[in-house]
């Protein structure tokens, strides 16, 4: 079990240790207000596939966010130390993500969706001793999967997606999922801060398939809204 993390990483703490919010979306993070969240950005890596990023994609037959790709993550409860621990229990809650397999490394600015209230705070960390994940409600969760680095930044994955909204933002094609939206412009961010990404076109844009739309959006769900971060 190596709990420090791999010299791969070495460049992204670097980078983050200036980051603004700035960096990640256009939108201002207001001062008061707004629903304390988190997302667990989860790091590992595989021999033979290199490094990976963990991700889920909710039930396509939910009310909101059906269809929607996303780190593991929502609202914080009453009972949760802080931002981390939000984080690691909804993770644990979503796809029986252990703990103690996890090694924080930094908390990323805080991000606010105004469609959701959301103040979302991305919590990344390295997975030091990975294990099989699962959905824990099926109902909820479709599917998870450890989409690969080498995929995400290959530039034949990379694209532009444009929601029924109007709004246009950075995608993945990447193991049958297509990650888009908070996820995917939290993803473009790090794999820029990280050294990683590659050249890629922004004349492919792709119009979101319609299991992947955003119904209106409600103040009482913990799940976080996809859209409207960058």
């Amino acid at each position: 079990m190596t709990r420090r993390p791999p010299d791969w990483i070495a460049p992204l703490l670097t980078r983050l240790g200036t980051a603004r919010a700035e960096d990640f979306t256009r939108l201002t993070t207001p001062a008061e207000g707004g629903r304390e969240s988190a997302v667990l950005v989860l790091l590992g890596e595989q021999p033979g596939v290199g490094p990976d990023v963990l991700v889920l994609q909710r039930a396509a037959t939910l009310r909101n966010h059906a269809g929607q790709p996303a780190f593991p993550g929502g609202a914080a409860d009453p009972e949760d130390a802080d931002v981390r621990a939000t984080a690691l229990r909804e993770a644990n809650e979503e796809v029986d993500l252990d703990p103690s397999s996890v090694t924080v490394l930094a908390e990323l600015p805080k991000l606010w969706i105004p469609v959701s209230d959301f103040v979302v705070t991305p919590v990344l960390a390295w997975w030091h001793d990975p294990h099989p994940v699962h959905s824990r409600e099926p109902a909820e969760v479709a599917h998870v999967a450890r989409l690969p680095v080498s995929e995400l930044v290959d530039p034949a994955n990379r694209m532009l997606v444009r929601h029924p909204s109007g709004w246009i933002g950075p995608a993945f094609s990447a193991r049958g999922m297509l990650v888009w939206g908070f996820t995917a412009g939290v993803l473009a961010t790090l794999l820029e801060m990280g050294g990683w990404a590659r050249p890629w076109s922004r004349e492919r844009v792709i119009e979101l398939p319609p299991t992947g739309a955003t119904p209106a959006p409600s103040a009482g769900t913990d799940e976080i809204d996809e859209t409207a971060l960058r």
